[in-house]
Order: structure tokens, then sequence, then C-alpha cells
């Protein structure tokens, strides 16, 4: 593969870690929310959705990481 294709690679996983980390970020809020309502119970639900979108940015972000050496060699 050609360096520009690598780059557009690593630009589009760092768009997908940025997209997934903002999602957890408006479930976070919400989860918030919930607990400083009260519903603790509540506010741990909703959050349980965080943890595969956190999972998800990882790899993404491993990918990037991966692209990028693969790019300088």
């Amino acid at each position: 593969m050609v360096k520009p294709v690598f780059n557009d690679a690593v630009i589009a996983c760092l768009d997908e870690v940025h997209s997934r980390l903002s999602e957890a970020t408006q479930i976070a809020k919400a989860a918030q929310a919930c607990a400083r309502a009260g519903s603790l119970s509540e506010a741990v639900t909703v959050s349980m959705d965080i943890e595969q979108l956190i999972y998800e940015a990882g790899r993404l972000h491993d990918a990037a990481s991966l692209l990028n050496r693969l790019a300088q060699d």
C-alpha cells in the first residue's frame, strides 16, 4: 500500500475513535444525571453501554497506531 492509503486509514480510525468516545461521553452524562437525581441503580444500568464503546475505541486506536508504524517503514 502507498502512504496516502495508510494516512486515510489512520484518519478513518481516529474519526471512529472520536465517534465512540463522544457517544460514551453522552452516556456518561446521562448516567451522571440519573445518579444526581437519586437513581443510582438506573445510573449504573445506563452506564453499562460505555464499556463496549471504550473497548472499541481502544482497538481502533491500536489499529491506527499499527497503520502509522507500517506507513513509516
